[in-house]
């Protein structure tokens, strides 16, 4: 882990962008970086939480452990907080972030950063919409996700990991396929089977991990029409 210069981090959120120089000060000697190794748990649920996760870099799954099996909420792209509302909530993490890459990730005192909140209008202002911005995407999703079959429900997935993740067609699977099941509510098997039909109508090239959109078009047919 080290410190930090976070006045001149270049991948600072746009709140922080709002904080003045005493400001600043004081969050870089209430802060710290850490890189975390691909795999690696950045936090876990259940533990105490006594920091607010900011994704410098990298990429992270959210993950929920339940009754029978876990469930992945979502894929996080930095730069990006990691679940603000558990963190200041509730003192006890509500679910955890792995990552799927190499990743570096701020740990912020949350009394800190409670207070900036309390304090500081318009970092609070950039923050709420940050977060409703969030939120708004994830329902979109839900509600995606809830009406399409397997099909489509994984030709969103790749698209998503397309245009909004790595914006190339050209893409290495962050997660397995049953990591991909438990992110669309599927098996391992269904997730297989459709990425071998898709391979085998050229809308895809598939090597292991590695991943090569052929027919762009026609996979937005397929996450259109579910």
């Amino acid at each position: 882990m080290s410190v930090h210069n976070c006045k001149e981090c270049q991948l600072k959120c746009a709140a922080a962008k709002y904080l003045n120089e005493d400001e600043y000060n004081v969050l870089e000697e209430h802060s710290v970086s850490v890189p975390f190794k691909k795999g690696e748990i950045i936090f876990k649920q259940d533990a105490l939480s006594l920091n607010v996760a900011y994704l410098k870099s990298g990429l992270a799954k959210i993950h929920v452990h339940g009754p029978s099996h876990e469930k992945i909420i979502k894929i996080v792209k930095a730069p990006s907080y990691l679940g603000i509302p558990t963190m200041i909530g509730d003192k006890i993490n509500q679910f955890s972030a792995t990552a799927l890459e190499d990743t570096t990730v701020c740990f912020i005192d949350t009394n800190l950063f409670v207070n900036f909140i309390h304090t500081n209008g318009k970092f609070a202002y950039e923050l709420i919409l940050e977060l409703s911005r969030n939120e708004l995407s994830d329902y979109q999703r839900y509600v995606s996700i809830s009406q399409k079959q397997i099909p489509g429900m994984v030709a969103e997935t790749l698209l998503c990991l397309s245009c909004k993740i790595y914006e190339s067609c050209n893409f290495s699977l962050p997660i397995s396929r049953s990591e991909i099941g438990d992110l669309i509510g599927t098996s391992r098997e269904s997730v297989s089977r459709v990425l071998t039909d898709f391979s085998n109508e050229k809308i895809i090239e598939i090597n292991l991990n590695e991943v090569k959109i052929l027919n762009m078009e026609r996979l937005k047919q397929i996450n259109e029409k579910g």
